[in-house]
């Protein structure tokens, strides 16, 4: 499913206009972007967690050279999946 089937499935269901669930969407995503860039952790409860994690440095190798190089530490995005979400999932 992608997001413009998202947005009609929610508007059929809500009885919303197409418009005013595209906007929620992407003020809800625009809200757990900021969050996550803030170090914050959104929680859903039963759906799951979106939260950041710190990758440690590492060393990889260049593909086209085989050359060994140093990967720096980073941050990145994570999401964990709640009971409910895991159940439905089965």
């Amino acid at each position: 499913m992608n997001k413009h089937q998202l947005v009609a499935n929610i508007a059929e269901k809500s009885g919303l206009t197409k418009k005013d669930v595209e906007l929620v969407i992407n003020n809800l995503l625009d809200e757990i972007t900021n969050a996550l860039a803030s170090g914050e952790k959104v929680q859903f409860v039963g759906f799951g967690t979106f939260e950041t994690r710190k990758r440690s440095s590492r060393t990889g190798r260049n593909p086209q050279t085989g050359e060994t190089i140093n990967i720096p530490e980073t941050i990145v995005p994570a999401f964990k999946a709640g009971n409910k979400l895991k159940e439905a999932v089965k």
